[in-house]
């Protein structure tokens, strides 16, 4: 998979985007990550790539002609079709589900915002989607992008050692993970929980999804909104359900 990302600030990436997960990607050949830096598109003695907006107000724009002949430049030899992402707080919402889709393209184009943003005829005449990663503002879109490519780049087959963990993650089928647990086997007084020391594979699968369905109902209770849930996990939902509320009886009778 190739991935291009223009950004005013290339060396942001060159720690994030060369060690552990992304550093095996790129040294295997499963991704080819390549930076572009906006201000070598920029025509000016100073490589200038803003201006004051028009009607003023604070910050400064970045200049719809310099992002539009960089945006246009790299997706020269592109696939038709390739998405050219621009990383906005306007955005839609970034989820799990993104990340996948995404991962099935051979190529995508990530686009940087900086200052108080980029020239709205940049979206008009080159941007093919818009993504934001929450509801607040960064300085730039550089952090934002190194989000999109690591959750991206780890959906690609091969990249993740465990065979099948991408599909064992937290948020993979809409619920977070179950607990995990390493050696020692007591730890402090704290025990690991006694079935994942039994060898039984589909006992443990089983515990995994119940717990995954408990500490999504207590911790994410948003995210089984969108599931579609088995009668067994209704029974666990409203026996998880009938826990709470004998535990807040107690608690108000204590």
């Amino acid at each position: 998979m190739q991935i291009d990302i223009l950004t005013l600030f290339p060396g942001m990436f060159e720690g994030p985007m060369t060690e552990s997960m992304m550093w095996k990607a790129r040294d295997q050949g499963m991704l080819d990550l390549r930076m572009h830096d906006i201000r070598d598109y920029s025509q000016t003695r100073y490589r200038s790539v803003d201006d004051m907006p028009y009607g003023g107000g604070g910050g400064m724009i970045m200049k719809p002609d310099i992002v539009v002949r960089a945006v246009e430049s790299v997706l020269g030899d592109a696939p038709e079709g390739t998405p050219v992402i621009l990383m906005t707080p306007q955005g839609r919402m970034f989820s799990h589900e993104i990340a996948v889709s995404l991962a099935r393209l051979p190529r995508i184009v990530i686009l940087c915002g900086h200052y108080e943003g980029i020239d709205e005829r940049v979206a008009d005449l080159v941007v093919t989607d818009e993504i934001s990663i929450g509801d607040y503002v960064l300085t730039g879109g550089e952090l934002a992008a190194m989000v999109i490519v690591d959750a991206v780049v780890r959906q690609i087959p091969g990249v993740l050692g465990a065979e099948g963990g991408a599909e064992r993650e937290s948020h993979a089928d809409g619920l977070l993970e179950a607990p995990h647990y390493t050696r020692p086997p007591v730890f402090r007084g704290l025990e690991v929980p006694p079935i994942l020391l039994e060898g039984n594979h589909a006992a443990i699968e089983r515990w995994r999804r119940v717990e995954g369905l408990r500490r999504t109902w207590k911790r994410r209770p948003d995210l089984l909104l969108k599931m579609k849930l088995s009668e067994a996990d209704q029974y666990l939902l409203a026996q998880f359900a009938d826990e709470d509320a004998q535990n807040a009886a107690q608690h108000d009778q204590s």
